[in-house]
């Protein structure tokens, strides 16, 4: 490919998104340049710490379950006090929380304040993807969330680096740094995004306006079709935590160096960055049901693939496998969550999806910990591989009969910006 083709590529790639949209991706590449804690705690507690491999289990899982609790409370928040508050709100709990982890040396306080940060770093995921669905027009959203992932992973792939070689010197640093980085995502949030939540539309009865029914958490729990895509996701989930709490122990237990888990786990970032826009533009208007089904086998069995390595290049070539599955999942499920999201009630509806992971990143320290402890981490890999043949199988069921893409006047509500005709294309900010 030229490098005149490369450029029109990425032009029509970032053309028609709002101005909005790129100040919610640049706060995410801010708070992702930090992203220390969730990435080494299992090595900073096995390696500097001395702790066993099941304690960073329960400390990661502890982690997981504040998540649990905080994504129904922030989906909530999302949908009452809005989109912008409940942002700023979670990026100045985490930043606190994760300086004060950093100082923590008993286990129990390190144990509690870990909760703490799950509980304050996970609020922001039902804002920041409500969000996004108000502000971008439905045929936009899949590349919109192509891109943001891509902020998310081009973040991570500087920060594992440098990460890791941070905590060869001083762990204490790169606890101080997130918190630091997160504190200028609060402000940046703070300074430039305006709030997005749509208005309450009233319908008219008896010659008065009344506002529109409020979505409970009660009608997500009963979406059934709904709840299937958050079961499919906490399975997937499964699969993809273990590059943060399976694979770091694996190689610790392996005699590698956090430097190397920081260099093999950078690939991920690296291929993200690379791979995600050219790859998107390829699955945008591609059958959901086959994306999600591939991208399922791909991250099983990539993961599986770990029990065969045995060199810093091998880990690295099994990173690529699951990267690959990462870049068509991610995008394609997140916009069938919104698809499937009634504009009201999108907080709630992030918010229980975002449990999915939550829950995930609470039982698979856990799992992690005990197979490798007691069966040895192979036992652990060969577990990924049945995990993504279940998942896949899933989604080919799930997926069938669809409903249609609701039309972009009923998927934005009329109110958001969402509804109104595409701005100029606009240059990152």
């Amino acid at each position: 490919m030229s490098v005149g083709s490369l450029r029109r590529a990425l032009r029509e790639s970032v053309a028609g998104l709002p101005r909005e949209f790129w100040w919610l991706w640049t706060s995410t590449l801010v708070n992702r340049l930090g992203a220390f804690v969730a990435t080494f705690m299992a090595l900073y507690l096995t390696l500097e710490r001395g702790y066993s491999a099941s304690y960073a289990g329960l400390v990661a899982a502890l982690h997981g379950l504040g998540g649990v609790v905080s994504a129904l409370v922030a989906g909530v928040m999302t949908d009452r006090l809005g989109r912008r508050p409940t942002l700023v709100a979670a990026n100045v709990s985490t930043a606190f929380s994760v300086a004060l982890l950093g100082f923590m040396e008993h286990p129990a306080a390190i144990a509690a304040v870990a909760l703490l940060v799950g509980m304050a770093s996970n609020a922001s995921r039902p804002a920041v993807s409500a969000m996004m669905a108000d502000i971008v027009r439905p045929e936009d959203r899949v590349r919109a969330f192509a891109l943001n992932y891509w902020a998310i992973n081009l973040g991570f792939a500087i920060s594992s680096t440098a990460a890791g070689l941070v905590a060869e010197y001083s762990y204490l640093a790169g606890f101080l740094g997130e918190a630091a980085l997160t504190l200028l995502c609060a402000v940046l949030v703070y300074a430039k995004l305006p709030e997005s939540r749509p208005e309450p539309v009233g319908a008219a009865g008896g010659g008065a306006l009344r506002p529109e029914p409020a979505v409970g958490l009660g009608s997500v729990l009963r979406d059934g079709r709904f709840m299937g895509v958050v079961g499919l996701s906490f399975l997937i989930s499964l699969i993809f935590t273990q590059g943060s709490v399976g694979l770091p122990v694996a190689m610790g237990a392996a005699g590698f160096s956090p430097g190397d888990y920081g260099l093999a786990i950078a690939v991920n970032g690296l291929l993200i960055v690379a791979l995600q826009i050219p790859v998107t533009r390829f699955i945008e208007h591609r059958d959901p049901q086959v994306l999600l089904v591939v991208s399922a086998l791909l991250a099983g069995y990539g993961f599986a693939l770990t029990a065969f390595a045995g060199s810093l290049w091998a880990y690295a070539l099994t990173v690529c496998v699951w990267t690959l599955a990462e870049i068509v999942n991610s995008p394609t499920q997140m916009g069938l969550v919104v698809r499937l999201s009634p504009v009201r009630g999108r907080g709630r509806y992030q918010g229980v999806y975002t449990m999915s992971w939550s829950v995930a990143s609470l039982i698979a320290p856990l799992m992690a910990g005990y197979v490798i402890d007691r069966y040895g981490a192979g036992w652990l890999w060969g577990a990924t591989g049945v995990l993504g043949t279940v998942t896949a199988v899933g989604y080919w069921l799930l997926m069938r009969r669809l409903p249609p893409e609701p039309s972009p006047l009923s998927a934005s509500g009329g109110t958001t910006p969402a509804a109104a005709p595409a701005p100029a294309p606009a240059a990152q900010p």
